[in-house]
């Protein structure tokens, strides 16, 4: 056994927080997670940075909003701007380091020591067996589509199972090293498209499913970029009611498919004698409609069904409870915890801050997690329906279906502060929108101009302006002479003894 922990990360891709039992969901889609999550600490108020796949996962690497990262979109990949990040951090301090599964980040095959890549439409690389390169081709036919009838191959080829299984392999390998490992083991699912083999597909048939809490008729009131992304929704599946019952059938089936491979991974540990010395962190990069609204995937603001995330950690000190801890936390507090757990400095420009001491049951300042951000938008003005924008060159695509993350949907600025049982979003024209989330989680009932709300509303706007400020870039630091302060853990409220 390594001094140092082992450390794994496992990442999900557009998985919602509350559909699972442990949050009271009336079906039992991660039984396995449910568990695993006791088993160490567990947040039910945790945030994404962005709800976009590669602005959240670079955030998670880095430490770094995606304004201050300069990835506010999924296509700024190259553009990832930091001093150190995490696999920077772990490779100095002698890690092993590997990336199994969806990577869409600003990580790169040559900054670790072995990579095994799948994304949404499977694999691409040699190896492939006959059968998976078949599954593949099979999967990128659906065009991000929900598959209508059970998938036509085995377990063996779906993505998290390959994932697993060469996690499985590369640590086997390591076997006799003194040196700790670093694993980022991240499935593509329950992202699109939504397919699912037997016994999967009927374990959760659309008949037993429970409804939505909002249907299409929330539209009108959500506004124009919630009714664009449904319709380029079916303008590319004119038969979208179904695909919407079927995707979110499918989309339980993916969340015990991916639990069982993760109870397999988890045993597989344990057989190892490695689960004792390792830091598990299990987060998802941002949730998903799954028909909430009469939308699915994401795309449009900051609800909370795609800004609210699966969060916990297990391992060595940290606290044990069935119950959640109530602290507001963030995927960019990921990188700069695990910094804390092995001793380190927070690198410059990490803008997240340590939850070791929340973990591990010592002394923090409440008020430090009183609250939490979220960005959105990659600038600009918003898009409206009166711009003459063609929607085939920004998203509306043969090869994609469609696209809900586009030009309309990602236009202009926004952010989210949660604090309590209140969420203000507000807009870079000035627009706000204040709901309780205890009374209205799906927050169709906007507070924000309404009598008997100033003074709450008052008190949210400057935590926002707060929040605003505490995130501006402080890269790069002064040249000459001024010393730039930071608290260890990067907090900014003081601790009250």
């Amino acid at each position: 056994m390594t001094s140092k922990p082992n450390i794994v990360i496992i990442m999900t891709d557009q998985q919602r927080a509350d559909i699972c039992a442990r949050e009271g969901f009336p079906l039992d889609t991660t039984p396995f997670l449910d568990s695993l999550a006791r088993q160490g600490t567990w947040f039910n108020h945790a945030y994404t940075s962005m709800p976009a796949c590669l602005p959240a996962r670079v955030s998670m690497l880095t430490g770094r909003y995606p304004a201050s990262a300069h990835t506010k979109t999924n296509h700024n990949g190259e553009d990832a701007y930091y001093k150190t990040d995490l696999v920077d951090v772990l490779k100095t301090q002698g890690y092993h380091t590997a990336m199994c599964g969806k990577n869409h980040s600003h990580l790169t095959p040559s900054r670790v020591d072995y990579w095994f890549e799948l994304s949404h439409g499977g694999g691409w690389d040699s190896k492939r067996t006959e059968q998976e390169v078949a599954f593949d081709h099979w999967l990128t036919g659906l065009n991000h589509r929900a598959s209508l009838v059970p998938t036509p191959f085995p377990l063996e080829c779906q993505g998290p199972y390959r994932s697993v299984s060469a996690a499985e392999n590369w640590i086997s390998s390591l076997q006799g090293s003194d040196q700790p490992f670093f694993l980022w083991l991240t499935f593509a699912e329950p992202h699109n498209p939504y397919q699912v083999p037997e016994p999967y597909f009927s374990m959760f048939p659309p008949e037993v499913v429970p409804p939505n809490r909002t249907n299409k008729d929330a539209l009108a009131i959500k506004g124009f970029k919630f009714q664009w992304t449904r319709h380029i929704g079916e303008m590319a599946f004119p038969d979208y009611d179904i695909q919407l019952t079927r995707a979110r059938s499918n989309y339980m089936g993916m969340l015990r498919l991916i639990d069982d491979q993760i109870k397999r991974f988890v045993g597989f540990l344990d057989e190892q004698h490695l689960r004792e010395n390792t830091i598990l962190v299990f987060v998802s990069d941002h949730g998903d409609f799954v028909g909430e609204y009469g939308l699915v995937r994401k795309g449009p603001e900051l609800p909370e069904v795609l800004a609210r995330i699966p969060y916990f950690w297990t391992g060595p000190g940290i606290q044990v409870s069935s119950q959640p801890n109530q602290a507001f936390v963030n995927m960019v507090d990921i990188m700069p915890t695990l910094c804390d757990a092995l001793g380190l400095e927070i690198p410059a420009g990490v803008q997240g801050r340590s939850i070791w001491p929340v973990l591990t049951g010592q002394a923090y300042p409440k008020d430090e997690f009183e609250s939490t951000f979220v960005e959105q938008g990659f600038g600009g003005l918003h898009y409206t329906a009166d711009d003459p924008y063609d929607p085939h060159n920004d998203g509306l695509a043969p090869s994609l279906g469609f696209d809900e993350l586009n030009g309309w949907s990602q236009s202009g600025t926004m952010r989210a502060l949660i604090k309590g049982t209140w969420k203000l979003i507000f807009d870079m024209m000035g627009k706000g929108q204040l709901y309780n989330l205890d009374e209205d989680p799906v927050e169709m009932n906007n507070l924000y101009d309404q009598p008997g709300c100033e003074q709450v509303r008052s008190e949210m706007l400057a935590d926002m302006l707060s929040w605003t400020l505490r995130m501006q870039d402080p890269l790069p630091y002064p040249r000459r002479r001024y010393q730039f302060k930071s608290d260890p853990k990067n907090y900014y409220q003081p601790h009250k003894k």
